[in-house]
């Protein structure tokens, strides 16, 4: 059954995140079966982790990197406009969760040129140009859910979430199912948290 009055949701995503992935899909899933208007925005694991000493370098080394993507990201919101980083994340996380391309120039311009724009803006991953944007995206859902989240952060009108994490990607009547739950806590007032702790690998395909 379809509702008549759409629902905003606002989705923040660092596409290198394997779970916020999942969460996407499921969200897009959502949205196919029921009226949906999602608003996709940035967040980085390079800047919600920096100044942490308690992981290795390799972590530090990899967070490095992972912020190139969202960069990309960020050039491309400036170039086009909000609407095109759904297109643009759709063919970055195909690229890195589904075919295990590497986060490279060439992953990057590839997946510009199959959502349709400039592959020249893969050249923003090597800059901080527009660092700035994605902080300023980034402390916009930590400011909605507080310091102690990850990635993604789903809002549903005013009411946000870190989440839900969920492996593999729900379809169909599971989809729609999960989603009624998650309208459901956020017409909760004072509704906080609910977790458990992550006993496998995010399932991506």
């Amino acid at each position: 059954m379809r509702h008549d009055n759409p629902t905003t949701v606002d989705f923040w995503f660092d596409p290198t995140c394997p779970w916020a992935w999942l969460t996407s899909r499921w969200v897009l899933e959502v949205a196919r079966l029921r009226p949906l208007e999602v608003r996709w925005h940035l967040m980085s694991l390079t800047v919600l982790n920096e100044g942490r000493t308690d992981l290795p370098e390799r972590w530090h080394r990899d967070l490095s990197v992972r912020m190139e993507a969202v960069r990309v990201c960020a050039a491309a919101e400036e170039a086009y406009g909000p609407g095109v980083l759904g297109g643009l994340y759709t063919e970055l996380g195909t690229r890195f969760h589904l075919e295990g391309a590497p986060k490279e120039h060439a992953t990057y311009a590839a997946a510009l040129t199959a959502a349709g724009l400039d592959p020249r803006l893969a050249d923003a991953a090597g800059s901080g140009a527009h660092d700035a944007a994605v902080r300023a995206s980034h402390q916009d859902a930590v400011d909605r859910v507080g310091t102690d989240v990850g990635t993604p952060v789903v809002a549903v009108g005013d009411v946000a979430f870190f989440g839900p994490v969920v492996s593999p990607a729900p379809r169909g009547k599971a989809a729609t199912r999960l989603w009624d739950g998650v309208l459901a806590v956020a017409a909760t007032d004072g509704f906080f948290e609910l977790k458990r702790t992550r006993t496998g690998k995010p399932v991506l395909t």
